[in-house]
């Protein structure tokens, strides 16, 4: 069983920036193993995949809406992923969620075994 848990949405401004952390913890969980993930859901959407970090050599892949805006990474001495978002936007307003899986990074949602709770992130003047 690992259990997810992020922090760090909020409330910011069209250009502004937000870090988001998803600690992960659970008997079985290593980053050499789990590939960590982010996606999102804005109101009335689907939940959308907006990043991946895999496991053991760390590749990162981005969905191209966030691409050069967003970065993904881990602390390995804490079991924490991180994405880093800057010059948001209003369209990047969701509820954003983090997953991890065994084995390699996929860009679909059923891939994934386990969830946080997930965090709002509101891009709005």
């Amino acid at each position: 069983q690992v259990q997810l848990v992020e922090s760090g949405g909020g409330l910011v401004q069209p250009g502004g920036s937000l870090r988001l952390s998803c600690a992960a913890s659970g008997r079985t969980f290593n980053f050499r193993t789990h590939t960590m993930a982010w996606f999102r859901q804005a109101p009335g959407k689907e939940r959308q995949y907006v990043s991946s970090l895999a496991r053991n050599d760390g590749n990162k892949i981005y969905a191209t809406s966030v691409k050069g805006r967003f970065t993904i990474y881990r602390d390995t001495a804490d079991n924490t992923v991180f994405l880093q978002m800057n010059s948001l936007k209003p369209e990047d307003t969701a509820v954003y969620y983090c997953a991890t899986r065994l084995g390699g990074s996929l860009d679909t949602e059923k891939g994934y075994d386990y969830w946080g709770q997930g965090t709002q992130v509101i891009v709005s003047s």
